[in-house]
């Protein structure tokens, strides 16, 4: 008599995506489909490294996959909950028991005037390479501006401006908003000693960009031969297009346990989720957490087992300022800046230790389900409340 196998189709072969497809592995008796529109695992933490050609920011699957896991390289167009199919778009659809929604995120929707034709984005791998080849077309000379100054742009500035580019980053509000003061201020100093020139304050939201510059709100114009846009991030919109409820951005509403609160065998991890309406910091340090329990609460409903809410604390945020300077800035459990970092070479130092552990983390796991360690006791607050299935 063949043995029934419980078939699990991860949706996204990211950060929580690989985890959450190595953790099911724990149980014997699990199928393990990953869908992932590329051949290739894309370290997106080092996409402005591939920009500039100190990475290619690539990992093949075979190295991070557990064995017996299927790859399918295609992109899900569609989830049909009544009939447990994730339709894709070249193939045939794919049957499940459970599926784990890990489609990460993507650049957002352009609404400034000029954007989508004129800036370019680096949220993914394709994007990053269009940028770089653009980059390599114009002067070096030419001026750049890189718009919006939380981790990606500072790091994109910083690792252009260390390649003698003339680099302005035009901060909007505030510079890296995250930040600590003190934190703050060490990232500029650092910025300015690369030759980044630093636009912050009132009026310094762009409102326009066009093929030579970008325009502010106070009426400014910045000359730019190369616009890089790192404002703000979207995610698919495979769930609404699937008819299951999101945020206002597109992410999958769960519960605590990252459960669909429209269908139980529907699990989310990664920035696509949004657990009772509160996301976490879109970060490889909260996807790959998510993943791992996105897999436990299968893992659960597979054993019958009600699955464990989710438990997660924050450590800070890492920050590269080129190859040769960074900034660790350190946080409480529950993501919140505290007034101390880390900086210079010793944080470049760390940061890199950082990147590498992720890709380690990924293979760790490949060869011994189990092994991915994260920290807990995040507050989450009072237990806010998205209904929860039955």
């Amino acid at each position: 008599m063949t043995e029934h196998k419980t078939r699990v189709v991860v949706i996204g072969g990211g950060y929580a995506g690989v985890i959450a497809a190595n953790h099911l592995l724990l149980r014997p008796g699990v199928d393990v489909t990953l869908i992932n529109p590329r051949p290739r695992f894309v370290e997106r933490i080092r996409l402005h490294q591939l920009v500039t050609g100190s990475d290619d920011a690539v990992v093949e699957f075979a190295e991070i996959l557990g064995p017996g896991i299927a790859l399918v390289t295609d992109s899900a167009t569609r989830i049909d909950t009544a009939t447990r199919q994730v339709h894709v778009r070249d193939g045939g659809p794919l049957a499940y028991d459970f599926a784990i929604y890990a489609v990460g995120s993507e650049s957002g929707t352009p609404t400034v005037p000029g954007t989508g034709e004129f800036a370019y984005p680096i949220t993914g791998l394709e994007e990053a390479e269009r940028l770089r080849t653009a980059l390599g077309k114009a002067p070096g000379d030419a001026p750049v501006c890189v718009v919006g100054a939380g981790p990606t742009g500072i790091e994109t500035a910083a690792e252009l401006a260390e390649q003698g580019r003339a680099v302005t980053l035009v901060c909007g509000r505030i510079l890296g908003p995250y930040l600590s003061g003190g934190g703050r201020r060490s990232v500029a100093r650092r910025l300015r000693t690369l030759g980044v020139g630093i636009v912050e304050g009132p009026g310094s939201t762009v409102v326009a960009v066009t093929p030579d510059g970008v325009t502010l709100a106070d009426g400014r114009r910045l000359l730019s031969a190369v616009t890089i846009w790192t404002a703000g991030f979207g995610v698919p919109d495979l769930a609404s297009r699937s008819g299951l409820r999101t945020d206002t951005i597109g992410r999958l509403l769960t519960d605590e346990t990252l459960t669909s609160i429209d269908d139980e065998r529907v699990v989310a991890a990664g920035d696509a989720a949004a657990p009772s309406g509160r996301p976490l910091r879109m970060s490889c340090q909260a996807a790959i957490p998510l993943g791992a329990q996105a897999a436990n609460t299968v893992l659960a409903r597979i054993d019958g087992a009600p699955p464990a809410v989710i438990s997660q604390a924050f450590t800070g945020e890492c920050i590269s300022l080129g190859r040769g300077a960074g900034i660790i800035q350190l946080s409480r459990r529950d993501d919140r800046a505290l007034p101390l970092y880390l900086g210079g070479r010793a944080a470049a130092t760390v940061k890199e230790a950082v990147c590498r552990s992720t890709v380690a983390t990924l293979r760790r796991e490949a060869r011994k389900p189990g092994s991915v360690f994260w920290l807990k006791g995040g507050r989450r607050g009072a237990a806010d409340t998205v209904p929860v299935l039955r």
